[in-house]
């Protein structure tokens, strides 16, 4: 978690507390969740939607009803009153289609609220529509990835030498993590791969040696198909430092052109370091009679999926829709990567309807996801069924605290939602999304799903959704 940022000693005092009280809820709704009835995963969540939706009828997401306006009744009482028999989502409407008709949110908007606990739809506005996801996109990559891989999946950076020769071969295992700086935060080192490679090598006498470097884990062109972006490297199975060329670690920043090559130069160096001269050869393909000589992993890919998820790193979705390609028989590409997400999600039974996948990242325009599937999705994550997908909802940035939530939710009119809101967000040049989850007042567990297009007022969109998640914890 960031350093919090407090206006005072006691405006500190508070909001930790308030976080802490919101984590503890949010922990306890889990593990009720967790016991609850919940039935057989994924497709449970779709038919227990359909049905919800079929029982309340047309108004249920058509918006508000021709006649006299009434009062809106606050947030908490209509979610208590919707666990009586009989009773349906009109009031959340009245809530939430006021605030999600802001003029600043464009003119198309899709919208969906879910109790996590019992896949039941409490809210739905046009939620089968395919609009641009932006970065929640990575709600269903990191799904996808986790399901196919599993939540204690490491991903490992190897040297090999080959035999009968003074050729090692540094090779990328796909790791996006991996990172030279001195002190690595618990993530896998090229410092400590390139000591323990010498080590080899020196109990083998070998202080002189060409160092190749392999990158054929992955297929196809290393360039997203938007272009060259501050916001992702060029992807390939071998970079260092996401291939930035600051000490960021997060969000936008100049990168290398060649991550790998740059990854092997530096590994040379390193290699330098400890008496061993590296003279460098480029690319080359590791034989399978290689034998290793060192390697070093990545944390569990629950880890992984946090970091991704918390910081919105790009780099790290891209990756991980290539390892779902390669773990279900596909192509390490960024065709395969999109082509093996999408085909886990429908694995899961969720309600891919409208839903087209062309990366991993969500950087790509051409992607369209539904609010219907993104609720599906987190729901799924919280479910007993699932506990492999668990870190989908810990990684979640929390609103007011940390991650792309971290300067959001400070004013009057979304303060309630601090600490108790986490949600993935998203936005490219007139697309505002928000998805995640919310603890209520009551103490249930929400997944929402807000997405909106043709808006070219971006702080402005950004609040207008905070308000309406703040609306759901109040």
């Amino acid at each position: 978690m960031r350093a919090l940022r407090t206006r005072s000693p006691r405006a500190g005092t508070a909001r930790f507390a308030l976080v802490a009280s919101a984590l503890g809820v949010a922990v306890a709704v889990l593990a009720v969740t967790a016991a609850g009835p919940w039935g057989a995963g994924g497709r449970r969540v779709a038919e227990r939607e359909r049905a919800a939706a079929a029982a309340t009828g047309a108004a249920h997401g058509s918006g508000s009803r021709a006649g006299a306006p009434r009062p809106a009744p606050s947030a908490a009482a209509v979610l208590t009153g919707l666990d009586r028999p009989g009773a349906t989502g009109e009031s959340l409407a009245g809530i939430l289609d006021p605030l999600l008709s802001d003029p600043s949110l464009g003119d198309r908007r899709g919208a969906a609220v879910v109790d996590v606990s019992t896949g039941r739809r409490l809210y739905a506005k046009d939620a089968d529509a395919g609009l641009t996801p932006a970065s929640t996109t990575k709600i269903a990559t990191a799904v996808a990835a986790l399901s196919a891989l599993g939540p204690e999946h490491r991903l490992t950076t190897r040297t090999v030498l080959e035999p009968r020769t003074r050729k090692v071969v540094l090779v990328g295992g796909g790791d996006p993590t991996l990172t030279a700086r001195k002190k690595t935060g618990g993530w896998a080192g090229l410092r400590a791969l390139a000591d323990s490679t010498a080590a080899a090598l020196k109990k083998r006498h070998l202080t002189s040696v060409t160092l190749a470097y392999d990158t054929s884990l992955y297929a196809g062109t290393t360039r997203h198909p938007i272009g060259v972006n501050e916001n992702l490297a060029e992807v390939t199975p071998l970079t260092v430092d996401e291939g930035r060329l600051d000490d960021s670690g997060s969000g936008p920043a100049t990168r290398t052109p060649d991550p790998a090559g740059d990854a092997a130069h530096r590994f040379a160096a390193l290699l330098g370091t400890h008496g061993v001269k590296a003279a460098e050869k480029g690319s080359a393909r590791a034989t399978g009679r290689a034998r290793t000589l060192a390697s070093v992993q990545s944390p569990p890919l629950s880890a992984v999926v946090e970091r991704m998820l918390t910081n919105s790193d790009n780099d790290i979705a891209e990756a991980l829709a290539r390892h779902t390609a390669l773990a279900t028989g596909g192509e390490g590409s960024f065709e395969g990567g999109a082509a093996a997400v999408g085909a886990q999600v429908k694995k899961l039974g969720l309600p891919v309807g409208g839903a087209e996948f062309h990366d991993g990242s969500g950087l790509d325009r051409r992607d369209k996801l539904t609010a219907r599937l993104l609720t599906s999705l987190l729901a799924l994550a919280g479910s007993a069924d699932h506990p492999e997908l668990r870190t989908v909802l810990t990684g979640l940035p929390i609103a007011g605290f940390t991650g792309t939530l971290s300067d959001r939710y400070e004013g009057t009119d979304t303060h309630a939602g601090t600490g108790l809101v986490r949600a993935k967000t998203g936005s490219l040049t007139g697309v505002n999304t928000l998805a995640g989850t919310v603890v209520t007042a009551g103490g249930r567990l929400l997944a929402f799903a807000f997405l909106t297009e043709n808006s070219m007022d971006q702080p402005t969109a950004r609040a207008a959704l905070d308000r309406a998640a703040a609306r759901l914890a109040g």
